[in-house]
């Protein structure tokens, strides 16, 4: 981030993340929703801190990067927020954040969601730094009071909750160009903006962004929108056809999977964890 304005695309498997890395990003996101639709389930914090930490730490040792992390509520009270940093940590992401939604969440760029006081997220980001078992360890608080109590809410939880210890805000649902210019004026410091597709976002350059002072910008269920359309389409060819000659030409080929894992048929295969840390 000293060096600019990072982009982090969204990594919903171990695959994706080598993809990411080999594609000359310098960091990676993990979403909580494209991991839950991942299993099936919508984004609605269904899916447990094992079973994320378990996606993290895959993406990181096959993609070598630097992973931002999605942990939506916290997984619970204090004692969990405090747990939860510690098994990210531990799986190998150099970041996390947390947002002030009630649980049951609710993705960001839909209505109808509700938010826990200000008070019970500070308490929350609290928790989070005590867990901090290192000072880079990125800790990002989220506030999705755009779209509940307006522009000046979410700024005013920014700063409470950057005074509380967040390293990162992390404003959700902003509708315009212009209101994240604004949130960024009135809320200085390191900052992440959401780039997500068919929400209340509309889609900015990341130029635009680093423009505006934002340090990070993920693009969190960008691959799998992108993925799950070809998949679908494909699907519905070869169900038509009666075979896959119709799609061939759209599929990555064997020969680019295997350059893309680093594997030589024949030769002893090295662990992507092993290969990508020298990357």
């Amino acid at each position: 981030m000293r060096e600019g304005t990072v982009m982090c695309p969204g990594a919903f498997n171990a695959l994706v993340g080598r993809a990411v890395a080999a594609a000359g990003f310098k960091a990676a996101y993990i979403s909580g929703g494209a991991t839950a639709n991942s299993a099936g389930v919508p984004d609605v914090g269904m899916l447990t801190l094992t079973e994320v930490c378990r996606t993290i730490r895959e993406v990181v040792e096959a993609s070598g990067l630097p992973i931002v992390a999605d942990a939506d509520t916290g997984y619970g009270e204090e004692e969990m927020i405090i747990r939860s940093v510690h098994e990210y940590q531990r799986a190998g992401a150099a970041g996390m954040h947390l947002e002030d939604q009630v649980f049951p969440k609710r993705c960001g760029h839909l209505d109808g969601k509700t938010l826990v006081t200000t008070d019970r997220m500070v308490e929350n980001i609290h928790a989070a730094v005590t867990g901090k078992g290192h000072e880079d360890f990125l800790l990002i608080a989220r506030t999705d009071a755009r779209s509940v109590n307006g522009l000046d809410d979410a700024v005013e939880r920014g700063l409470a909750y950057r005074e509380a210890g967040a390293d990162m805000i992390f404003p959700e649902g902003l509708a315009n160009a212009e209101e994240f210019a604004e949130f960024a004026r009135r809320c200085p410091g390191l900052l992440l903006a959401n780039m997500t597709e068919f929400g209340k976002t509309p889609v900015l350059h990341v130029d635009r962004f680093s423009e505006m002072g934002y340090d990070l910008v993920i693009y969190p269920v960008t691959m799998q929108r992108v993925a799950m359309g070809a998949i679908t389409r494909a699907l519905a060819t070869l169900r038509e056809d009666g075979d896959v000659q119709g799609i061939v030409d759209s599929m990555q080929t064997r020969q680019d999977l295997y350059d893309l894992l680093g594997y030589v048929p024949g030769e002893p295969w090295t662990h992507p964890s092993s290969t990508a840390s020298k990357a």
